[in-house]
């Protein structure tokens, strides 16, 4: 996989090896950016998500930063613990998965209108294999991560390296068409940055 994206080797190990399951095991009801990072995505979010539609959000927890006022005909989430999906207001319904051990997502032949990964794409160790939905995916990250899950070429880089990391996994995924937002920036000790790569076929 790693010689397909053209990164160096080693490129997806992490610092800490042992199984996702037991890292994740702890609820943790925080946010992972601050409030006007998440004002900004939710902004976003409200003119890019379709009203009444069918969402995927992929690698979710307690909170979807999706606009309160608006509804949706569905919103399936992902996730590792289930105190966290389960206390998400915002999910009609959510499963587990290590996605770095087992890609195929258990959705049969639902139609998605939109999937989401939010602040959650560096800890994916085989990125390409879950890249893959027919409807619009919208990645959104900022400068903060857990440290050892984080794959080791997302730790090597900046934010702009993030962002072309980012839209190299997207174009690998075969999304021809791809958008980058700065939602927010970054200002030491003040305000987190939050970026957003949009993917289409």
């Amino acid at each position: 996989m790693e010689d397909e994206l053209g990164l160096p080797h080693g490129a997806f190990t992490k610092l800490d090896d042992e199984a996702d399951e037991i890292f994740y095991e702890p609820p943790r009801l925080v946010c992972h950016i601050d409030e006007g990072a998440i004002a900004a995505l939710t902004g976003f979010y409200r003119n890019l998500l379709p009203p009444n539609g069918v969402l995927l959000d992929l690698m979710s927890s307690w909170v979807s930063h999706l606009p309160p006022e608006i509804a949706y005909k569905e919103v399936v989430g992902h996730g590792m613990n289930a105190a966290e999906l389960a206390a998400n207001p915002r999910l009609n319904r959510w499963f587990i998965q290590n996605l770095n051990r087992e890609t195929s997502l258990p959705l049969g032949d639902a139609s998605l209108d939109a999937a989401m990964i939010c602040v959650s794409i560096q800890y994916l160790q085989r990125p390409i294999a879950i890249l893959r939905p027919g409807a619009p995916l919208v990645i959104s990250f900022s400068n903060r991560c857990f440290w050892t899950k984080a794959v080791a070429i997302w730790r090597s880089l900046d934010d702009d390296g993030h962002v072309h990391l980012v839209e190299h996994y997207l174009r690998q995924a075969g999304l021809a068409r791809i958008d980058t937002h700065r939602l927010a920036e970054w200002v030491e000790d003040v305000s987190d940055p939050i970026f957003a790569v949009v993917g289409r076929r």
